[in-house]
């Protein structure tokens, strides 16, 4: 997972978790585990993501799954960067 920490980054950023971030790796639970994540800031996640990596994420492309670890968040993100 080359990206794994860009995404941790951004999602540190967006949510504002300052060094909680440290304690995220691949398998941490995102959705239900980060009290910032609700559903506008998942938005912002993904707006962020699209502007760092110059990807166009759609709408029905989006689930809780994709939101479930850092890692899932990841793989998603590099998927959309191979298509």
């Amino acid at each position: 997972m080359q990206y794994l920490e860009e995404v941790k980054n951004i999602l540190s950023d967006v949510l504002s978790l300052g060094e909680r971030k440290d304690s995220l790796n691949e398998d941490s639970i995102l959705l239900g585990n980060l009290p910032e994540l609700d559903s506008m800031a998942v938005v912002n996640v993904i707006t962020a993501l699209e502007e760092h990596f110059g990807i166009t994420v759609d709408d029905d492309e989006i689930s809780a799954s994709t939101f479930e670890t850092l890692g899932s968040l990841t793989r998603f993100v590099e998927q959309k960067l191979a298509e």
